[in-house]
């Protein structure tokens, strides 16, 4: 079973935020993981929803996601994430 990955995110500072993408975007592609999506939110249609803006990564498992989400050069993007934006990661399996 495939995994995906969900972040939900607000951006504090821009500049850090591109910066951030420059250096953990390639981090997931050396684990085996793809971007699925992107975006803004429009709005919520049930309930409502705190982060603004979102990221889909697909992984071709879970143990795969894991790997990467702590792996030695992701974890050198953390203290750059943090100062980028507040963001919540959820780790999902699919089929």
């Amino acid at each position: 079973m495939t995994a995906l990955i969900v972040a939900r995110f607000d951006v504090k500072n821009a500049e850090k935020m591109n910066a951030y993408a420059t250096a953990a975007g390639p981090t997931v592609l050396a684990h085996g993981g793809e971007f699925v999506a992107m975006g803004e939110k429009v709005g919520a249609l049930v309930g409502e929803e705190e982060k603004q803006s979102v990221a889909m990564v697909r992984f071709p498992d879970v143990a795969s996601a894991k790997t990467w989400f702590a792996s030695p050069e992701y974890t050198a993007c953390k203290s750059l994430r943090e100062e980028a934006a507040e963001m919540q990661f959820t780790l999902y399996e699919t089929d």
